[in-house]
């Protein structure tokens, strides 16, 4: 067959609105596989061992020390380019507005942990210092995050709550009314020492994850994580936060929840205790909130008009601890104040190793939502400036910046868009403006942060819910995924209900498991098509798409737009059943039921051959129409006096050709086979498993038996020498070497059924069917002793499984 050339001439014409233009026509020959190779010397690629593979990765010289070292420490290879004059002034005014809203943000966000403010100011402090060295993003603003921060805070009120640290105690106030209350109360010092402990050893472990994952090169985790289930997993987030800081903001009392129904949970005690609201904390958190959004609108629509974006935030806070402080409103009105926030930093401390076994689930699923939101974000700034953000040494860097703020009593550091926006859009060019805003929180963790000890932290709630606008907008993708695809709006909207319903940690997992599940199903039922012809073109195109396209007459082209795998091959065999028309198995069953019976009239003298075919001796009740002799005429009525004369002699060779369109003279239905020959385009196939490669070569054979000739289409075969097999050549390809690594060929089933392409694999059949190599397949060749294809012992358990299937499902065979 690689030898095989044709004349015929291939067409293809460029549409423009509806009439064809610049036609030109190709000629070549008809190529499989293997005459390709041949006929275009493919090259052979160089192979190397394992061992020659190792010595190479581990050769050492000094451009590989260089190259490690800079991959390691991408500031080495940015920091000596840096053009001072030029981007040093903008850096520096984007560290000092970014440095600003950080130091906010830090306190803020230290309440979604349920630590006090200060810890916020070190998570907002020692990861940027790490960063700066180890970070492949210009624009990122390494800190605190809403969403990380209360997967957290979860964590730190499920393993220290307030009942764990009630005392003994003398008689409290509520609100300065002077009302008596349980002669109970809460250690704070206690709960307080705790809680950091716990905040910090999860951040430490949600480094070593992060850090591991870098080394291992598994940051394509994060890949799993979809746009859409990121989505709706934020939003349930926002959700989380929005009502975690609902009760900072009405100051009222409320128990630790977390898991299962969380916010219902916290939703009742708000409302249950909604008479003690503090109406000093309700005015300052609702006004903190409507200032701070419509000021940050303003700066989202003149930011072009607008240098520097106006650091509400900070302007907020001023205000509030200014008023604070002068109106006593702690003393006077019971609002709920910071209190403390003691100068400079507190001694490193080694995590908690007896901690691990609590908090590994949660370490983990916090670990890769961090690596995911920054990922995300640091490509869309990458992708904007044009250089390059290495993921794995993303991981690297957050991993070792997380285990460096965990001993430093800090807590879970990734970015937030908000501050990364500011930093970008106020100048700044690399990490030297990161840098910057480090040296701006620590003038506040060394010298401000006492004078932010009035401010109330309903403010600081405040300051939250009001940077929590842009994951609620992200419902409004909702009707834009409807519109797109409905599968990835199902997702948002599962996941998100999800993780309100069950909590973050739960639900993104409940969401990460019903995303896969969507891939199976997609992937077990894919789609199938039946292909068809634009006459005068090499371009095949499903029937049912297209008026002006027909099938070819007798070829069965048919199509498979997914892997084939154990979940998806039975219905693989479904739909090609349907699309040829027939079901193999059972036309074999069929035409071997016929030829036995109508074998056994012949022996029994019942019917004899004659020129014009069998005809009954006795009347049987059916026309012979179905038998046309193979012999002569004279042979053939000698034969059969020899029969009759013989005493109906059982060893006599009978040969017929059977017409399976027409009448038999037995009483059994065989379907028809109106194809000899059947294309299978696995252009969209990219695997095999055991299974299916098993299954398709029972398929294949099936066809083969009853006269059907199969061809493979669309695996691009690529060989080179094997070192165990010396000048044999193994494919390359995936699909082809899996099917060389199943066995999938063999002495029926054979290389010479691949095909470059649909087009070459119908030429050739025409030009078989031309030279008279091709039968008819409703012309079978009968004889008394002849054996069906060998099966092997597995192909039977195939079929024995296929036909109990099919008697399962009420198929009659």
């Amino acid at each position: 067959m690689a030898d095989i050339q044709t004349g015929t001439e291939r067409s293809w014409c460029k549409m423009v609105g509806h009439r064809p233009a610049n036609r030109y026509c190709v000629s070549r020959p008809v190529y499989c596989n293997q005459a390709f190779d041949k006929d275009n010397d493919r090259q052979i690629p160089e192979s190397r061992s394992f061992r020659e593979k190792l010595s190479v990765s581990t050769k050492c010289s000094s451009s590989w020390a260089k190259q490690v070292l800079k991959g390691l420490f991408p500031i080495l290879d940015w920091l000596p380019q840096y053009p001072t004059k030029l981007w040093l002034p903008s850096d520096v005014i984007s560290g000092i507005s970014t440095g600003l809203v950080c130091c906010l943000q830090g306190l803020a966000y230290a309440l979604l942990v349920s630590v006090g403010p200060v810890y916020g100011l070190y998570a907002a402090f020692f990861p940027i210092l790490t960063y700066f060295f180890l970070g492949t993003s210009r624009h990122l603003s390494v800190g605190p995050f809403p969403v990380t921060c209360l997967m957290v805070g979860s964590v730190v009120l499920t393993l220290a709550p307030d009942e764990q640290f009630v005392r003994p105690g003398n008689l409290s106030t509520v609100n300065g009314t002077g009302l008596e209350s349980e002669l109970m109360e809460v250690d704070i010092s206690a709960r307080e020492a705790h809680r950091i402990a716990v905040a910090c050893t999860m951040t430490v472990l949600i480094g070593l994850f992060q850090l591991g994952m870098g080394v291992l090169h598994v940051g394509f985790l994060v890949r799993y994580l979809s746009d859409p289930l990121v989505g709706g997993f934020t939003t349930a987030a926002a959700f989380h936060v929005l009502i975690s800081q609902l009760k900072m903001v009405l100051s009222v009392p409320t128990q630790s929840h977390n898991g299962f129904f969380s916010i219902a949970y916290v939703l009742s005690d708000v409302f249950r205790n909604i008479k003690q609201t503090n109406m000093a904390d309700l005015v300052a958190g609702l006004l903190t909130i409507m200032t701070v959004m419509a000021v940050k609108e303003v700066n989202g629509k003149f930011h072009h008009k607008i240098p520097v974006p106006i650091p509400i935030e900070v302007i907020v806070t001023v205000v509030a601890t200014g008023i604070s402080y002068a109106v006593d409103l702690n003393s006077r009105y019971g609002a709920s104040i910071v209190q403390s926030i003691p100068r400079g930093f507190v001694p490193a401390q080694f995590p908690k190793i007896e901690l691990f076994g609590d908090i590994v689930g949660s370490s983990f699923s916090t670990a890769v939502v961090g690596y995911a939101v920054s990922v995300s974000v640091a490509k869309v700034y990458a992708a904007k400036h044009d250089y390059k953000m290495d993921g794995n040494q993303e991981l690297i860097a957050f991993g070792i910046s997380n285990i460096f703020c965990g001993c430093f009593s800090g807590f879970v550091a990734t970015t937030a868009l908000s501050r990364t926006a500011i930093q970008e859009s106020t100048g700044g060019k690399t990490q030297v403006a990161g840098l910057i805003s480090a040296l701006m929180v620590l003038i506040v963790i060394v010298a401000v942060g006492p004078v932010l000890q009035p401010l109330q932290k309903s403010v600081l709630a405040g300051i939250v819910i009001a940077n929590l606008k842009g994951m609620f907008m992200q419902i409004c993708d909702v009707p834009i995924l409807w519109r797109q695809n409905r599968t990835d709006c199902f997702i948002w909207v599962f996941t998100c209900i999800s993780c309100i319903v069950l909590g973050l940690d739960v639900g993104l997992l409940t969401g990460v498991v019903f995303e896969l599940g969507t891939v199976v199903v997609r992937s077990q039922f894919p789609s199938c098509s039946t292909l068809g012809n634009v006459p005068g073109t090499d371009i095949y195109r499903n029937i049912k798409d297209y008026k002006n396209i027909s099938e070819i007459p007798g070829i069965k082209i048919f199509k498979c737009n997914s892997p084939i795998y154990f979940a998806n091959i039975d219905y693989f065999k479904e739909q090609l059943r349907d699309s040829v028309g027939f079901d193999a198995v059972r036309v074999f069953k069929k035409r071997n039921k016929a030829l036995k019976k109508i074998h056994k009239l012949i022996k029994k003298g019942k019917l004899k051959i004659t020129e014009n075919g069998l005809v009954p001796v006795a009347p049987l009740g059916v026309d012979n129409e179905a038998f046309e002799s193979e012999r002569d005429p004279e042979q053939v009525e000698g034969g059969t006096r020899q029969e009759i004369e013989g005493g109906f002699r059982r060893d006599i060779e009978v040969e017929v050709q059977v017409d399976w369109t027409s009448s038999l003279p037995v009483n059994v239905t065989v379907p028809k086979v109106n194809i000899h020959s059947l294309v299978m385009d696995f252009s969209a196939v990219s695997f095999l498993d055991v299974m299916s490669a098993k299954s398709l070569r029972l398929v294949i054979k099936e066809f083969i038996r009853i006269g059907v000739r199969v061809y493979i289409a669309g695996c691009d075969e690529k060989q080179y020498p094997s070192h165990n097999s010396g000048n044999t050549l193994i494919s390359t390809d995936e699909t082809v070497r899996r099917m060389e690594a199943l066995c999938f060929f063999d002495d029926i089933v054979t290389r010479d059924l691949l095909f470059l392409t649909v087009h070459d694999a119908i030429l050739f059949i025409k030009l078989e069917a031309s030279n008279g190599n091709i039968s008819d397949p409703m012309i079978s060749q009968m004889q008394d002793d002849k054996d069906p294809l060998p099966f092997t012992e597995d192909e039977d358990r195939i079929e024995t499984y296929d036909n109990q299937h099919l008697v399962g499902s009420g198929a009659v065979l």
